[in-house]
């Protein structure tokens, strides 16, 4: 019943907001909730676009139609979405019949009309271990990804999907990449290949990551993170992604209401344009945005905290020996800061938070007044390798005020 309640506010709240309009067409507008937008600040070099690739609707195993998936992707404030549907693994076909197995992306391209979201192509070779689910994203025709057959029985879905599985995933992987595909390694902890959690790469992968026909990893899928998918991210040399892989209302899933968010990738590009976002994916430009949890390479960590905290303001009041520092926060995480100075506080002890989009402020015991205060943080909520936290260099000159 909680479902349902939830099902109709989700959909009732679309329609008063505008995003659900006649034609499939959903009109250019701001959204009516701006604290469900899932916001971060561009970096000196680059845009951060915040993009979620693994999203599924009626035309595979998802429950809602795609229009309704770039209606979420606008009201949570995305810049860029992928529809991939399960190429194999296809539920809904005796209701949704649909030969060309590129009309879910159309019907969301053409939803999404005028808006600046970009919305990506893609598809989910769904197989057994040792290749698993695979995403490619950037593809020009699924209907080469998947060797099609008239089913006896439309309703029958896993003798579809038994047939459909006879062509070797690695000719399905070498199709995408001939299509300049971006591929994936899909929830690698999942299921009953590795029921204990830890997933074992094979050799499959191993293969197709040194040949460079797969190309990242996710590390965060739905409500689950992997500390050991990371690991293999980071042995293999794959771009890490946060996915939400959704198939029901994101609502349902993510509780943006309640403050909830859907992972994602914030994917570091050039330019706010798809081949950007692209050729950002390819060079593993990412961070991944999970929970309260940031996980990426240092470097691009370090671009995305320099860019989410500054210090505002350093000053000595009167004859006070005590520092006020304001520390802005740009960004949606709540940021857990713990000091690696000698530097002692004065209300708060050695581990801060700076909340998402908010002015605090700390009160520095420097001694004797100074000149200028720098401040060295290890970041507990940002990961750079398993178990290693990234660090944050907040600084700034000292003013004095009477």
């Amino acid at each position: 019943m909680k479902k349902l309640v939830n099902f109709t506010t989700a959909i009732l709240t679309l329609f008063a907001s505008n995003i659900v309009f006649s034609h499939g067409v959903i009109p250019v507008s701001e959204p009516a909730d701006k604290d469900r937008l899932i916001q971060f600040p561009d970096t000196k070099k680059y845009k951060t676009i915040v993009l979620d690739p693994h999203t599924h609707s009626t035309f595979s195993d998802g429950e809602v139609w795609p229009t309704i998936r770039i209606g979420e992707a606008l009201k949570d404030g995305l810049d860029a979405i992928a529809i991939t549907e399960h190429l194999e693994w296809q539920p809904h076909l005796a209701d949704i019949p649909h030969p060309d197995r590129n009309r879910a992306y159309n019907i969301a391209l053409k939803a999404n009309g005028k808006n600046d979201l970009i919305v990506i192509p893609g598809s989910e070779i769904t197989r057994n271990a040792p290749a698993s689910h695979i995403n490619a994203l950037f593809i020009s025709d699924a209907n080469k990804l998947i060797r099609n057959f008239e089913p006896k029985d439309p309703s029958d879905t896993r003798a579809y999907y038994n047939a459909a599985s006879k062509w070797p995933p690695q000719e399905v992987v070498n199709a995408a990449n001939e299509q300049g595909a971006f591929l994936f390694w899909n929830h690698a902890w999942w299921g009953q290949d590795f029921p204990n959690g830890i997933p074992i790469v094979p050799e499959f992968h191993i293969s197709n990551a040194k040949n460079k026909l797969i190309h990242g990893i996710e590390i965060a899928n739905g409500g689950s993170y992997s500390e050991e998918a990371f690991q293999i991210g980071l042995d293999l040399g794959l771009t890490l992604m946060g996915v939400s892989d959704v198939h029901g209302l994101i609502d349902w899933d993510y509780s943006p209401d309640e403050g909830g968010h859907r992972p994602v990738t914030l994917v570091l590009a050039k330019s706010r344009s798809q081949a950007s976002v692209r050729e950002a994916l390819f060079d593993g430009r990412t961070v991944v945005w999970f929970k309260n949890l940031l996980v990426g390479h240092r470097e691009h960590m370090d671009e995305l905290l320099s860019a989410s905290l500054d210090v505002t303001n350093a000053s000595y009041s009167g004859k006070s020996k005590v520092l006020s520092m304001e520390i802005k926060n740009v960004s949606d995480v709540n940021f857990q800061l713990k000091n690696k100075t000698d530097y002692t506080f004065i209300g708060d002890a050695d581990i801060l938070e700076i909340k998402q989009h908010e002015t605090s402020e700390i009160r520095v015991k420097t001694g004797t007044r100074r000149k200028r205060i720098d401040l060295q943080f290890e970041v507990l909520n940002a990961l750079v390798k398993p178990k290693q936290h990234a660090e944050v260099y907040l600084g700034s000159k000292i003013r004095v005020l009477n």
